[in-house]
């Protein structure tokens, strides 16, 4: 159990702070990501505007804000 949440806080803050980033990595990540979505059968989409109307609704309201 977390007593003291802003210390938490602090402490992960100053951890991302320290690390660098290493951009071979985050690529591999993805690519990694991309091929586990694509052997579950997620990516590609089977349709791919499936809910534009729910995105476009969503980016009206955001961008009227």
């Amino acid at each position: 159990m977390i007593k003291n949440p802003k210390i938490l806080e602090k402490f992960e803050k100053e951890i991302v702070r320290k690390e660098r980033v290493d951009i071979n990595r985050n690529f591999k990540l993805v690519e990694e990501m991309y091929k586990e979505a694509a052997e579950m059968g997620i990516i590609p989409l089977r349709n791919p505007l499936d809910g534009i109307e729910t995105v476009i609704k969503i980016a009206k309201t955001v961008n009227n804000v």
